[in-house]
């Protein structure tokens, strides 16, 4: 396997589900290690760097029967599948009993076959971490209790909730600073010694067994975050903060593995320099859903080294499905808008054919739903589109100017860039409104000057002949509907 581009295609599948889907449609139970060519084909698409496969390691027994007596989880569960039965409950993958993938699964050898499967078709594998904290069955409660933060008897007794009983001690239960507890989970202490040795070596085992890893809300264990959280019960806060503790060491052992990370809370800029190699961006997400485009537009102006670190996406399993979100142009614009800016693109399973019910992650099965054949065609073209046009794995990226007219402000809902790399130019316009917009674009390359210049939709195949002189010193002129989009090449002509 080569090295990871500059700009990867991430694929995020729900495991648990994905199989339960196979078994269904193969007439058998399917592990990893069983699942047939085509149906790896289907997922290592044209396009795609890596696979992510959600929820592999071991769920905990002691977590599934906190979620089976949780009022409000059942609900959700209900609310996502109506006719839910006792074994579609499987328990959260992110209350992790042990870090060994699961058997129901196919064990550590179902997923060395899965990682062989993806290599062959050019694809890596990611695979979660959950730092913050572990089941209430995991073996550190009794083999290493310095990992987490511990309470006494009257914190339990003053309350339960937020602390609980195990082997004898008392733990805290995990949560971030501004929400409830969650009840299935133990809190695990970032400024332990031991705990930061553990995390160490359990990051390594997980790079024995893939190529990039997912660390779950990543930003809960950075020192300024962990104080607020847990105060004084952590004890001094050691002088070197977790991740720039943890990341070398796990590099030390695998150079090359790729750490992404949950991020929130606009600290995505300090992971980046605490060792991750790309975070969420949820501003974005945020931005493109919610605010118009001179709001994304300001966010694109960030700068270029820090936007190559962020994860853009439209969904992931905790966020709702697009397609239940978004008009159908609204959802197609603001793809091509994550497909072609730079840093890593994350999809979700069910995203490309308009899954509209986002299961719960406890969920071991999910609605039957119509498959949306137009929308899979756009996203499948897309991908595939983007990733041979050569603009995600190099190349210089520049946001454009867009210009119009006194009497026609429309050019404001426009926003422009451009990829250039040795062999290719790229030419992106979306319009973020659903008015018709006409502007200018000022293009970056000062070679277009002295003949006819082909701009092809890379999509349909559609070609603009237009002056090199007049792209120049006018700009191309655009007119778009609303909610329209160019994804354009740009190659010389006569």
């Amino acid at each position: 396997m080569t090295a990871w581009p500059e700009h990867p295609v991430i694929y995020e599948i729900n495991t648990l589900v994905w199989l339960g889907e196979l078994s269904t449609r193969y007439g058998h139970p399917m592990t990893l290690g069983e699942v047939p060519a085509p149906a790896w084909d289907e997922v290592a698409l044209r396009g795609v760097d890596a696979v992510w496969l959600m929820g592999v390691w071991e769920r905990s027994p002691a977590g599934l029967e906190i979620a089976l007596r949780d009022e409000s989880l059942q609900a959700s569960f209900r609310a996502a599948l109506p006719d839910l039965r006792p074994q579609d409950v499987a328990g959260s993958p992110y209350c992790v009993r042990d870090y060994v993938v699961d058997a129901s699964l196919g064990g550590p050898p179902g997923l060395a076959e899965a990682r062989a499967q993806l290599a062959a078709r050019g694809v890596r594998l990611i695979l979660d971490h959950v730092p913050n904290h572990v089941a209430p069955d995991h073996p550190w409660l009794t083999e290493r209790p310095d990992c987490l933060i511990q309470g006494t008897p009257d914190d339990l007794a003053r309350d339960p909730g937020a602390f609980l009983e195990a082997g004898g001690r008392v733990f805290a239960r995990g949560r971030d600073p501004y929400f409830a507890p969650w009840p299935d989970v133990v809190q695990l202490n970032a400024f332990s010694p031991e705990l930061r040795t553990a995390a160490v070596d359990t990051l390594a085992a997980i790079g024995d067994q893939a190529d990039g890893v997912r660390c779950d809300m990543a930003m809960l264990l950075m020192t300024d975050v962990f104080a607020k959280t847990w105060g004084t019960r952590a004890g001094p806060a050691p002088a070197e903060d977790f991740w720039p503790y943890v990341v070398p060491r796990v590099r030390e052992r695998h150079p090359d593995l790729l750490f992404v990370a949950e991020a929130y809370w606009d600290l995505e800029w300090a992971l980046q320099h605490q060792g991750f190699d790309h975070c969420y961006d949820k501003r974005l997400y945020d931005r493109l859903l919610h605010e118009g485009a001179d709001s994304v537009r300001g966010h694109l102006r960030a700068d270029l080294g820090y936007q190559r670190g962020l994860v853009r996406f439209l969904e992931n399993h905790d966020e709702p499905r697009a397609a239940a979100t978004l008009s159908p142009e609204r959802e197609r614009v603001a793809a091509v808008t994550i497909a072609t800016l730079p840093g890593a693109t994350l999809w979700h399973e069910g995203q490309f054919e308009g899954r509209r019910v986002r299961p719960p992650v406890f969920l071991a099965r999910r609605p039957d739903e119509p498959v949306d054949t137009q929308l899979q065609s756009f996203y499948r073209e897309l991908i595939a589109a983007v990733g041979s046009s050569g603009m995600r794995a190099g190349g210089e990226w520049q946001l454009l100017d867009c210009t119009g007219w006194p009497d026609n402000p429309s050019h404001e809902n426009l926003i422009a860039w451009s990829w250039t790399n040795d062999s290719s130019r790229q030419l992106i316009v979306v319009n973020l409104s659903e008015q018709p917009a006409q502007g200018r674009v000022r293009l970056p390359w000062s070679d277009l000057r002295g003949g006819t210049h082909h701009l092809t939709e890379l999509m349909s195949g559609t070609t603009y002949d237009r002056d090199g002189d007049e792209l120049l010193d006018l700009g191309l002129y655009v007119e778009l509907a609303g909610l329209g989009r160019h994804l354009l090449a740009v190659l010389p002509g006569s």
